[in-house]
């Protein structure tokens, strides 16, 4: 993993993170609003991001980081906390 993609470990560094994370989410969150007022595909969509962003990984990070955090995110999926975090999300938009 290169200098800039090292996860921070300590106090402001991770609200710091935790901001970007934010910030990152909610410009991502719009575009895929954006892209489906458009009447783009869902399928078309993700699979956009999904490769976008494996791309960017791909530039930024080694195979080994790279297969954790999609290891972890398989992991999301399998224990249904990925979906519980959309009807969760669901709920609050409502």
């Amino acid at each position: 993993m290169t200098d800039n993609a090292q996860a921070p470990e300590g106090g402001a560094q991770q609200v710091e993170v935790s901001e970007e994370l934010t910030k990152c989410a909610m410009v991502i969150e719009h575009a895929i609003e954006h892209l489906l007022e458009e009447n783009h595909a869902p399928l078309a969509v993700a699979s956009a991001l999904l490769g976008g962003s494996l791309g960017l990984l791909a530039r930024t990070m080694d195979k080994d980081t790279i297969l954790k955090i999609l290891d972890s995110a398989v992991q999301s999926v399998r224990s249904g906390e990925l979906q519980d975090a959309e009807h969760a999300r669901r709920g609050h938009d409502s």
